[in-house]
């Protein structure tokens, strides 16, 4: 795959962020999108020798629009000049967990895990039970030193924790969260050696599935709202 192809194209749709543009370049996108697809498919075959959750799919169904949804945003720009997919159990579904990729050019790509949304509430109350009731397991997993070494758990946060929590748990600072995810900054230089980055992020996944295990376990039997 040629990862430095889909950085030139997003980077020029980033200075040309117009619809006249970006329909007299059809072919450009077309050709970026294929060799996105192309990394995600071969990340999906790395992540499921050691993830057995991640089954083979096709990457377009992992992948989101580039396409902004402009109603209720100053900004009118009409495209997100970024390639993103998410890597999960159930496909680019927020629950359960899995792993995301964003690239966007200008060092502003990254690596991905655990629960980015916090407007589930079922969800935050089945990780913050979790946390309560096995602390030492989720300290464990957070003081991995390969762990550290790459990655600090990010996440909306209330500023007390939450009635029906131990305020004083070992572990009352995470209770705060309403979302727990990770994110691995990964530069335009980084991301332009395909097979290097490639290497990377297989690693850096694999560093993180204990974090997603331990939130997937919790979310068990939780049901995505209906629209």
């Amino acid at each position: 795959m040629n990862t430095k192809l889909i950085l030139d194209y997003l980077t020029e749709l980033r200075e040309n962020n117009n619809r006249e543009w970006y329909h007299a370049h059809k072919a450009e996108q077309k050709e970026a999108n294929a060799q996105f697809e192309a990394l995600v498919q071969e990340l999906l075959l790395q992540i499921g020798k050691f993830d057995g959750s991640i089954t083979p799919r096709e990457p377009k169904e992992l992948t989101f629009k580039l396409v902004r949804d402009t109603r209720f945003s100053h900004d009118k720009s009409p495209y997100n000049p970024a390639f993103r997919a998410h890597m999960g159990p159930q496909g680019k579904l927020p629950v359960p967990v899995g792993y995301y990729l964003m690239v966007k050019p200008g060092d502003q790509s990254f690596l991905g895990g655990g629960l980015f949304a916090d407007m589930f509430a079922d969800a935050t109350t089945r990780i913050r039970d979790a946390i309560a009731a096995h602390g030492k397991e989720w300290e464990e997993i957070l003081q991995d030193s390969k762990f550290q070494e790459s990655f600090a758990v990010r996440g909306t946060a209330l500023k007390r924790v939450p009635a029906g929590y131990d305020r004083e748990h070992p572990q009352a600072e995470f209770l705060k969260y309403k979302s727990w995810y990770l994110e691995y900054p990964i530069s335009d230089k980084a991301f332009a050696d395909g097979e290097t980055f490639l290497n990377q992020a297989v690693s850096l996944f694999q560093v993180m599935k204990p974090f997603n295990d331990f939130l997937n376990r919790a979310l068990e039997g939780f049901q995505m709202p209906s629209r």
